[in-house]
């Protein structure tokens, strides 16, 4: 699906185990699929972001990697 928009607002229902599912078009937008692994990152304030553990780690490389 092409899409040109930026922003996306998707509800998602929380389980009695404490999970829930990331809806369809949420994952084909960001590329989420299955066995991925996901981090969860949180501020009190801000909310949550979820993100790919592959690209978390390549944007951590560009910031911390060059520092000595």
């Amino acid at each position: 699906m092409k899409n040109d928009r930026e922003q996306y607002v998707w509800a998602a229902k929380i389980g009695t185990k404490g999970q829930f599912v990331i809806p369809a078009e949420a994952r084909e937008v960001f590329g989420f699929k299955p066995g991925d692994t996901i981090l969860l990152l949180g501020d009190k304030s801000k909310g949550i972001a979820i993100v790919k553990k592959e690209d978390f780690a390549q944007l951590f490389d560009a910031i911390i990697g060059g520092q000595k």
